[in-house]
C-alpha cells in the first residue's frame, strides 16, 4: 500500500510533546518538507499517559492521544537514555527518573549517583517516532534510531536538554550539550529516526 505524504494531507501537524527541546529540533529537521510543527501546548492538550513498559506503545499513545483532540495528523516521540549497567534504566523512564516535577537537573544527579558504582559507563540514548494521519489511523508511520555513548562524571556544555551534558560522544570528544544543533542533528537518536521516518512517508 502506497503512503500518503503527509503535506498532501496537511501542512500543519501536532507534535505530542510540549519539550521546547524537541520541539526545535523536529521544526528545524522538517522544515524542508514545508511541514509546519505546532506544539501540542498551542492546543491546551493535556500531556496522554504513558502507562507502557515499551517506547513504541508510549509514542503510539501520544500520537494518537494528540491527534483525537486537535484533528490534526501527529507526531510523537518517545525516547530516552539507556544504561548498561542499570538493566536498560532510565528508559522510558528518563523524563521523570528522579520524580515530580520533572526536573533535567534532578535526573542527572540521579543518574550519576545510581551509576557511581559501576565501572560499566556505557549508554544508549534510543528514539521512536509514530506519526499517524488521524487518531484511528489503522497504518502508523514507525521509524527509530539509537545513538551510543558514555556516561561521564559531571556535565559539560550549555547546549541540548534532558541528560545531553552527560552522554560523551566519543567520536566527536565532546558531550552532546557541547555539540551545535547542526553536528547533533546529523548523528542523534532523535535525527536517525526522523530521517527513516521521511524516507517511509515520501
Amino acid at each position: 500500500m502506497t503512503i500518503s505524504h503527509p503535506t498532501m494531507l496537511t501542512r500543519k501537524i501536532v507534535l505530542a510533546s510540549n519539550n521546547r527541546g524537541k520541539l526545535a529540533e523536529f521544526a528545524e529537521l522538517l522544515a524542508p518538507l514545508g511541514l509546519d510543527v505546532r506544539p501540542q501546548a498551542e492546543f491546551d492538550l493535556p500531556e496522554a499517559e504513558e502507562p507502557y513498559a515499551t517506547f513504541i506503545e508510549n509514542a503510539l499513545t501520544k500520537a494518537r492521544h494528540a491527534a483525537r483532540l486537535t484533528g490534526l495528523a501527529a507526531l510523537a516521540d518517545d525516547s530516552g537514555i539507556c544504561v548498561n549497567a542499570l538493566g536498560g534504566a532510565p528508559g522510558v523512564l528518563s523524563a521523570r527518573y528522579a520524580g515530580e516535577p520533572k526536573s533535567d537537573a534532578a535526573n542527572n544527579r540521579k543518574l550519576l549517583i545510581d551509576l557511581a558504582a559501576h565501572e560499566d559507563k556505557s549508554a544508549y540514548y534510543y528514539c521512536v517516532l509514530v506519526f499517524v494521519r488521524h487518531a484511528d489511523d489503522p497504518q502508523p508511520v514507525i521509524a527509530d534510531g539509537s545513538w551510543r555513548g558514555e556516561i561521564i562524571a559531571e556535565p559539560r556544555g550549555e547546549g541540548g536538554f534532558g541528560y545531553d551534558p552527560l552522554f560523551w560522544v566519543k567520536e566527536y570528544g565532546k558531550t552532546v550539550a557541547q555539540l551545535s544543533p547542526l553536528e547533533k542533528n546529523a548523528v542523534s537518536h532523535r535525527g536517525q529516526a526522523l530521517r527513516e521516518l521521511i524516507g517511509k512517508l515520501r
